[in-house]
Protein backbone atom coordinates (compact mmCIF):
# COMPACT_ATOMS: atom_id res chain seq x y z
CA UNK A 1 0.00 0.00 0.00
CA UNK A 2 1.24 3.25 -0.91
CA UNK A 3 1.66 6.08 1.68
CA UNK A 4 -0.79 8.19 -0.52
CA UNK A 5 -3.71 5.07 -0.62
CA UNK A 6 -2.69 4.92 3.25
CA UNK A 7 -3.75 8.66 3.65
CA UNK A 8 -6.30 8.47 1.84
CA UNK A 9 -7.73 4.99 4.12
CA UNK A 10 -7.19 6.72 7.21
CA UNK A 11 -9.25 9.99 5.75
CA UNK A 12 -12.13 7.60 5.36
CA UNK A 13 -11.42 5.61 8.84
CA UNK A 14 -11.54 8.60 10.91
CA UNK A 15 -14.87 9.93 9.39
CA UNK A 16 -15.89 6.41 10.13
CA UNK A 17 -14.47 6.83 13.47
CA UNK A 18 -15.87 9.78 14.40
CA UNK A 19 -19.77 9.12 13.61
CA UNK A 20 -18.93 6.12 15.44
CA UNK A 21 -18.16 8.12 18.39
CA UNK A 22 -21.33 10.30 17.90
CA UNK A 23 -23.78 7.16 17.99
CA UNK A 24 -22.59 5.66 21.14
CA UNK A 25 -25.60 7.76 22.82
CA UNK A 26 -27.74 5.69 20.54
CA UNK A 27 -26.00 2.07 20.85
CA UNK A 28 -26.72 2.88 24.33
CA UNK A 29 -30.21 2.90 24.12
CA UNK A 30 -31.08 0.27 21.47
CA UNK A 31 -28.08 -1.87 22.83
CA UNK A 32 -27.89 -1.64 26.36
CA UNK A 33 -26.29 -5.04 26.92
CA UNK A 34 -23.32 -4.13 24.59
CA UNK A 35 -22.93 -0.52 25.37
CA UNK A 36 -24.74 0.51 28.81
CA UNK A 37 -22.58 0.23 31.52
CA UNK A 38 -25.51 1.65 34.02
CA UNK A 39 -29.59 0.85 33.93
CA UNK A 40 -30.95 3.89 33.40
CA UNK A 41 -30.23 7.52 34.03
CA UNK A 42 -26.63 7.37 35.06
CA UNK A 43 -24.63 11.08 35.43
CA UNK A 44 -21.20 8.61 33.87
CA UNK A 45 -22.51 7.64 30.81
CA UNK A 46 -23.28 10.66 29.89
CA UNK A 47 -20.32 11.98 30.35
CA UNK A 48 -18.74 9.67 28.44
CA UNK A 49 -21.02 10.07 25.80
CA UNK A 50 -19.76 13.97 25.91
CA UNK A 51 -16.69 12.83 25.75
CA UNK A 52 -16.79 10.60 22.79
CA UNK A 53 -18.91 12.97 20.86
CA UNK A 54 -16.31 15.77 21.57
CA UNK A 55 -14.31 13.50 20.21
CA UNK A 56 -15.99 11.98 17.06
CA UNK A 57 -16.47 15.83 15.66
CA UNK A 58 -12.25 15.92 15.91
CA UNK A 59 -11.43 13.16 14.76
CA UNK A 60 -13.99 14.11 11.52
CA UNK A 61 -12.40 17.50 11.68
CA UNK A 62 -8.84 15.48 11.46
CA UNK A 63 -9.55 13.45 8.27
CA UNK A 64 -9.30 16.49 6.33
CA UNK A 65 -5.64 16.92 7.24
CA UNK A 66 -4.53 14.02 9.30
CA UNK A 67 -0.72 14.85 9.45
CA UNK A 68 -1.52 17.91 11.12
CA UNK A 69 -3.67 16.38 13.50
CA UNK A 70 -1.24 13.36 14.51
CA UNK A 71 -1.62 13.94 18.24
CA UNK A 72 -5.21 13.89 18.44
CA UNK A 73 -5.04 10.59 16.26
CA UNK A 74 -2.67 8.88 18.67
CA UNK A 75 -4.48 10.16 21.84
CA UNK A 76 -7.45 8.46 19.62
CA UNK A 77 -5.54 5.17 19.45
CA UNK A 78 -3.64 4.75 22.92
CA UNK A 79 -7.28 6.30 24.88
CA UNK A 80 -9.28 3.49 23.12
CA UNK A 81 -6.72 0.74 23.75
CA UNK A 82 -6.67 1.47 27.84
CA UNK A 83 -10.69 2.32 27.93
CA UNK A 84 -11.23 -0.84 26.07
CA UNK A 85 -8.43 -2.81 28.09
CA UNK A 86 -9.83 -1.60 31.70
CA UNK A 87 -13.75 -2.52 30.62
CA UNK A 88 -12.88 -6.28 28.95
CA UNK A 89 -11.37 -6.59 33.00
CA UNK A 90 -14.75 -5.63 33.99
CA UNK A 91 -16.79 -7.30 31.72
CA UNK A 92 -15.01 -10.22 32.44
CA UNK A 93 -15.26 -9.84 36.42
CA UNK A 94 -18.57 -8.23 36.88
CA UNK A 95 -21.72 -10.59 36.25
CA UNK A 96 -23.69 -9.82 33.78
CA UNK A 97 -21.18 -7.67 32.02
CA UNK A 98 -19.93 -10.37 29.49
CA UNK A 99 -22.20 -8.60 26.46
CA UNK A 100 -19.35 -5.80 26.45
CA UNK A 101 -16.98 -8.55 25.10
CA UNK A 102 -19.35 -8.71 21.92
CA UNK A 103 -19.99 -4.57 21.70
CA UNK A 104 -17.91 -1.45 22.99
CA UNK A 105 -14.61 -3.56 23.88
CA UNK A 106 -13.75 -4.84 20.65
CA UNK A 107 -15.47 -1.70 18.60
CA UNK A 108 -12.59 -0.07 20.59
CA UNK A 109 -9.92 -2.06 19.96
CA UNK A 110 -10.76 -2.52 16.07
CA UNK A 111 -11.16 1.35 15.96
CA UNK A 112 -7.58 1.76 17.67
CA UNK A 113 -6.20 -1.08 15.64
CA UNK A 114 -7.14 0.32 12.53
CA UNK A 115 -5.78 3.68 13.43
CA UNK A 116 -2.53 2.80 14.25
CA UNK A 117 -1.61 0.74 11.11
CA UNK A 118 -2.37 3.62 8.73
CA UNK A 119 -1.38 6.74 10.94
CA UNK A 120 1.71 7.82 10.20
CA UNK A 121 4.75 7.78 12.20
CA UNK A 122 5.78 11.52 11.36
CA UNK A 123 4.60 14.70 10.05
CA UNK A 124 6.47 14.21 6.62
CA UNK A 125 3.51 14.21 3.67
CA UNK A 126 4.31 11.51 0.81
CA UNK A 127 6.00 13.76 -2.39
CA UNK A 128 2.57 12.68 -4.59
CA UNK A 129 0.29 15.23 -1.59
CA UNK A 130 2.81 17.77 -1.20
CA UNK A 131 1.14 21.13 -2.22
CA UNK A 132 3.65 23.23 -3.82
CA UNK A 133 6.70 20.57 -4.18
CA UNK A 134 8.84 22.79 -6.04
CA UNK A 135 12.00 23.93 -4.95
CA UNK A 136 11.44 27.73 -4.24
CA UNK A 137 14.55 29.75 -3.09
CA UNK A 138 13.79 32.65 -0.77
CA UNK A 139 15.92 35.88 -1.75
CA UNK A 140 19.18 36.05 0.69
CA UNK A 141 18.02 32.17 1.42
CA UNK A 142 21.09 29.50 0.98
Amino acid sequence: MTEVDRLRYLRVLLVIAGLACLALYPLMVFWPSGWAWHVGHSDYQMMIVGFYATLGVFLILAARNPLANLSLIWFAVWSSVVHAGIMAVQAVSQPGKMGHLAGDVPALFIVAIALAILTPRSREQPADEKLGSRNVQLPGAS
